[in-house]
């Protein structure tokens, strides 16, 4: 596994992360999050050994990146911020000598270079200079050389940067399938990576992990998690917001939008986590209400993550 252990670094008088623990297992796809300049990149080129830590340490499947830095870094792959490369290297002339810095040699070397060449789709583009490359072939070539010796445990920065969602969802299903055999941490500010690919996600606020939980978890922490949109078309004599509450399993009712005679309405049950949405459908049936669609909220995880790092609540 991957252990950090307090990690902290001090550049001058600025605490840039400040005592970071958490563990990161084979099997495990971990979603790095935070705002800008919240430590996420500086976390993670301590734990790839690329800046030493100010107090802490990181154990890479049992070797210490402060003592033992070669061997840690031999089972692991990085793929930096910004995803820097030789410009005047061709691709396969970059992975070759990547490759050999790796250790491998002649025919394997060969090999090995080939096949992660097909592996992310740049055997088009092996013979380029890879300055005449787009920011989402660069990418692709930095991704390459992180996963070249098929390292036990990746660390990726922001993978997907400056991809087409064509790429994106490449980039995804090989993060998907290597996870198997890895331990996967990779930062991102897309959420919508986080629920597509992550069995965990943290969080991370000036400097500090604010939150560590599964996407489900978060998703129950929205304040819209478990309310149901109705559109429904018709009147209600009391208005809207009194028609359902009635109800011993609603708490609120809110108005969304209205166009002609038809309503969209957000319910809200008094317990989210008690799913309610075919009593509702059923006592509208009673009602003779004609109901267009019906919607159960899982939960917004950008509401949520502005509310973890920001501290402001938006209110249902």
């Amino acid at each position: 596994m991957i252990e950090v252990k307090h990690l902290t670094k001090q550049f001058g008088n600025h605490l840039a992360v400040n005592d970071v623990s958490f563990t990161a297992e084979k099997g495990e796809i971990i979603g790095f999050l935070g705002p800008n300049g919240a430590g996420k990149s500086t976390t993670m080129r301590m734990i790839t050994g690329f800046f030493p830590p100010t107090a802490g340490t990181v154990v890479i499947g049992g070797c210490d990146i402060s003592t033992q830095s070669i061997a840690a870094k031999k089972k692991m792959g990085y793929l930096p911020e910004n995803a820097p490369v030789y410009p005047d290297m061709t691709v396969s002339g970059y992975l070759d000598f990547c490759a050999e810095i790796r250790g491998f040699s002649g025919a394997r070397k060969r090999n090995r270079v080939a096949e992660t060449l097909e592996h992310c789709f740049l055997t088009n583009v092996r013979n380029q200079a890879v300055h005449t490359l787009s920011k989402g072939y660069k990418q692709r070539v930095c991704f390459a050389q992180s996963i070249l010796h098929d390292p036990e445990y990746l660390v990726l920065d922001e993978p997907t940067d400056g991809l087409d969602p064509n790429q994106k969802h490449e980039v995804r299903l090989m993060i998907r399938e290597m996870s198997a055999s890895k331990a996967i941490i990779f930062s991102t500010h897309i959420l919508d990576e986080v629920d597509a690919i992550c069995s965990r996600a943290m969080i991370i606020s000036e400097g500090t992990i604010v939150t560590d939980d599964t996407p489900e978890g978060l998703r129950r922490r929205s304040a819209f998690h478990g309310s149901i949109v109705l559109s429904v078309h018709g009147t209600a004599p009391d208005g809207w917001e009194n028609s359902f509450v009635e109800l011993d399993y609603v708490a609120k009712v809110s108005v969304l939008e209205t166009d002609g005679d038809l309503s969209t309405l957000r319910i809200f049950p008094t317990d989210p986590s008690v799913p309610v949405a075919e009593r509702v459908i059923a006592y509208a049936g009673q009602k003779g209400l004609t109901l267009s669609s019906v919607f159960v909220e899982k939960g917004r995880l950008d509401d949520v993550f502005r509310d973890i790092t920001t501290g402001n609540r938006l209110n249902p």
